[in-house]
């Protein structure tokens, strides 16, 4: 019925994403019923990204337009605006394997927070590599994910009381999956799903550097960490 409040959002953060945004889209509506939501947060395109997404003609994207220069507060922007009880993130530029919202939704009945396991492609649809896990060694764990972060936010979906935890984000975070991630850990239980449910394309244009070679020096690592400490003792403070 008109109105009905979704049980999936599916938040995307775009910018100049004309390339590849409709595969995405296209991989993602399918698995979506027809109550639920895709929120797109656009920040400042200059290219075709927003006339691609408005020309699907799907009620089911939001469209949402913003001036941010910054991936954090660009999801975080559509994070804010989405009403579904189970949340998705995705990027522009990804493809979501079929079969991925019917894997996860039972597992958001046990767990707060879920991540999958994917497969890196380049920009011609090229495997890369088979496992972001094995490359990054993910796993649970705060003090783990605080030192190397293995949350990777185009493979999570969480409940809604994650996210009521984890807004607004603090300004000192360095990204938006990490914040997640351990803010879900705090409040309960996480899971990694070792099955690859999403094509992770890395092209040399992302907006997320995760799964490169990180350009921040050592006392800036320092830095984000103590402060992203900082901020999640906080936050559990205030929600107890």
């Amino acid at each position: 019925m008109p109105g009905e409040a979704p049980a999936i959002s599916v938040c995307m953060a775009t910018c100049n994403g004309e390339r590849f945004v409709r595969q995405q889209l296209d991989s993602i509506l399918p698995q979506l019923g027809p109550h639920d939501e895709v929120i797109v947060s656009d920040d400042s395109s200059t290219d075709s990204t927003v006339a691609l997404v408005r020309s699907m003609a799907d009620p089911r994207i939001v469209l949402l337009n913003g001036s941010f220069r910054s991936p954090v507060r660009n999801f975080e922007n559509a994070l804010g605006a989405a009403r579904g009880e189970r949340i998705f993130l995705a990027d522009q530029d990804d493809l979501w394997h079929p079969g991925k919202v019917a894997a996860l939704m039972p597992l958001l009945e046990r767990f707060n927070l879920v991540v999958s396991d994917c497969n890196l492609i380049d920009e011609n649809g090229r495997e890369i590599a088979p496992s972001f896990f094995a490359m990054r060694g993910s796993g649970p764990g705060v003090v783990k994910n605080v030192l190397k972060n293995g949350y990777l936010g185009c493979c999570m979906a969480f409940r809604r009381s994650v996210l009521d935890m984890a807004l607004p984000f603090p300004e000192t975070i360095p990204m938006h999956d990490m914040w997640l991630g351990i803010v879900a850990e705090m409040a309960g239980r996480t899971h990694f799903l070792r099955n690859p449910l999403v094509c992770y394309r890395r092209h040399g244009a992302n907006a997320s550097p995760t799964g490169e070679k990180s350009s921040y020096t050592v006392l800036q690592k320092i830095r984000f960490r103590y402060r992203l400490i900082c901020a999640l003792v906080g936050r559990v403070r205030s929600h107890e």
